[in-house]
């Protein structure tokens, strides 16, 4: 049998992104929504990808302080991998605890 070593997962897009997201920012609610059907047959998506195009929705206590245009640089600066390989286009909504009324 082989170790955990030898395994290899591969995870979709949004495993990936949900795991970088959740780690650096402690967010306490993260929905990403996977929109790319939307988008098939657009000219920027090539070969009708799949996991191109995500609406993120994420609450962190690490936006207090930061405005809009910090927040979703966070979140993008998180996601350069992702859009270094395919990932097209996302949207952010980017809360803190007290501005999600959680």
């Amino acid at each position: 049998m082989m170790g955990s070593r030898g395994t290899s997962v591969v995870l979709s897009r949004a495993a990936r992104m949900r795991q970088k997201l959740q780690s650096a920012l402690e967010a306490s609610a993260l929905d990403i929504e996977d929109v790319s059907y939307q988008h098939a047959g657009h000219a920027a998506v090539k070969d009708n990808a799949n996991e191109t195009h995500f609406n993120i929705k994420v609450i962190s206590p690490k936006f207090e302080g930061q405005n809009l245009v910090k927040r979703h640089r966070m979140v993008y600066d998180l996601l350069t991998d992702e859009l270094n390989s395919g990932l097209h286009a996302i949207s952010i909504v980017a809360k803190t605890p007290t501005e999600s009324g959680s």
